[in-house]
């Protein structure tokens, strides 16, 4: 779908919210800002940038201010650092009770490694019908750049254990945070669960998210390609401990819904 189409359709007032959690990411926030922003001004959607800084110590916040002079951005601090989780829940939550019901929520990682460019086969999707837009991982045509095969093996071999332990239609990439949501799924899904709707502090949250709302949406998914190489920091990801939370809130989760539904 070219840029123009797209236009044609949210030229009713549909914005799309960009809600990007960022802990110490000074070195990559102002440029990521700016890609959303030349990104979105180029394809002519309305948009949002809402950014959430997680008790950051460099200048993550105050880099993203200075942004607020030249897009529409808006910055959240978290005091004392509350996990990703709770970041997420945060930006959610905000950027759900401010937007339409036709509007669109994206999550994105503030490290560049994640192209806002895919954000248009995103929106496309959920043109078509779908709540949720994965950028994946194990699409044809994605790919993953500058991650060791160590690490891109524990990936996969984690994303294919959840999808025999708890499959979702249409999904298979569990755990990457570059997401669409029709903002109608994320509000139904704080009116349904409360803040309990991101429980998790950790990596493990967007297996949560998926898990909350797998029966009440609609899933679909776009192949990108993750630039892990762009990385302007190490990483913060603990690998064998995100693993197991991941397998531990589908448990908890299919234990909340036998136990509510006996």
């Amino acid at each position: 779908m070219s840029a123009a189409t797209y236009h044609a359709q949210t030229a009713k007032g549909q914005y799309v919210h960009f809600v990007i959690p960022a802990y110490n990411e000074s070195a990559s926030i102002g440029d990521l800002i700016d890609r959303i922003g030349e990104f979105c001004t180029q394809a002519s959607l309305k948009f949002r940038i809402l950014v959430i800084d997680d008790g950051s110590v460099d200048k993550t916040g105050e880099i993203s201010r200075d942004r607020a002079q030249i897009w529409p951005v808006e910055v959240l601090r978290n005091d004392p650092n509350g996990g990703l989780g709770y970041t997420i829940r945060r930006g959610l939550k905000t950027a759900s009770e401010t937007a339409g019901s036709e509007d669109i929520l994206v999550t994105l990682d503030a490290d560049l490694t994640q192209d806002p460019k895919y954000t248009l086969s995103m929106l496309n999707e959920i043109s078509k019908g779908a709540d949720v837009v994965i950028a994946s991982r194990y699409r044809k045509g994605s790919k993953v750049n500058g991650l060791s095969l160590f690490r891109l093996g524990l990936s996969y071999g984690a994303s294919a254990f959840i999808m025999l332990l708890r499959p979702i239609q249409g999904v298979r990439d569990y755990s990457c945070g570059f997401r669409a949501y029709r903002s109608s799924a994320i509000k139904w899904g704080f009116e349904r669960f409360g803040d309990n709707f991101i429980s998790e502090q950790g990596f493990a949250c967007m297996v949560e998210i998926a898990e909350r709302l797998r029966d009440n949406a609609i899933f679909k998914e776009v192949p990108f390609v993750l630039h892990y190489e762009a990385k302007r920091k190490s990483s913060e990801i603990k690998v064998w401990p995100t693993i197991l939370a991941y397998i531990r809130v589908m448990m908890r989760i299919r234990k909340d819904l036998q136990t509510s539904n006996p």
